[in-house]
């Protein structure tokens, strides 16, 4: 769908495969985004956190299930801002917060209330699309993953025709091999890290032909 209604989930569904971790220490497998990057990605779409979006915990509560284990709920609420409206999202998150360890003893998780406010966090920006391409089964697909990581690929740079030019004219003005050297050295780093073969082949070109001038000069 490209309606209005769609627009905000088209926005924030694809998830970076670097910002994914695997479930672990649950009786089924799958992926799950990081926390952390969902509340920077809340914070590019809707602003700073307390300002252009939040979360609340409306309630929370322990709740014994068998003689050993004890559950920590919370009922979380994210609200965000959009279209000049307050919006806002209520689910539930819980933690184990004491259970018996396989291998015998108690296993008490003293960050129990903040892993489930952070549980329900992400499940209510799920809901909004956060992540969505996760819960809706797509990471499952290896195509589909590769796809997703070539959209949070940094746009290639390019460095400009004066830069190039200048160090073109910093070579031709190098009176020693050795000074040369060290422009050529810089230049090239220069391109490197911007990622332009371009230049760099452009520049490469340039330093040889100077340094066979040079060459030239020194045997003559």
């Amino acid at each position: 769908m490209s309606n209005e209604n769609m627009s905000l989930w088209n926005q924030v569904c694809v998830t970076d495969p670097a910002q994914v971790k695997q479930i672990t220490g649950k009786p089924y497998k799958g992926h799950s985004p990081k926390p952390y990057w969902l509340i920077q990605r809340a914070t590019e779409v809707f602003g700073p956190c307390g300002e252009g979006w939040g979360v609340e915990v409306k309630s929370e509560s322990f709740h014994r299930m068998t003689e050993t284990d004890v559950m920590h709920s919370a009922v979380v609420i994210v609200w965000y801002m959009r279209g000049g409206k307050r919006c806002a999202i209520e689910q539930m998150g819980q933690t184990k917060a004491c259970y018996a360890k396989s291998g015998g003893g108690m296993m008490l998780d003293e960050d129990a209330g903040k892993k489930s406010v952070t549980d329900g966090m992400v499940k209510c920006l799920s809901m909004i699309g956060f992540a969505g391409d996760i819960f809706s089964g797509r990471w499952d697909d290896s195509n589909y993953v590769e796809w997703a990581g070539q959209q949070f690929q940094p746009e290639p740079q390019r460095m400009s025709d004066e830069a190039i030019q200048m160090y073109q004219r910093q070579f031709d003005e190098a009176t020693t091999a050795a000074a040369l050297k060290t422009i050529g050295d810089k230049a090239c780093a220069v391109a490197d890290s911007m990622g332009d073969t371009e230049a760099r082949e452009a520049l490469g070109a340039a330093y040889i032909k100077r340094k066979k001038q040079l060459t030239k000069k020194e045997t003559a």
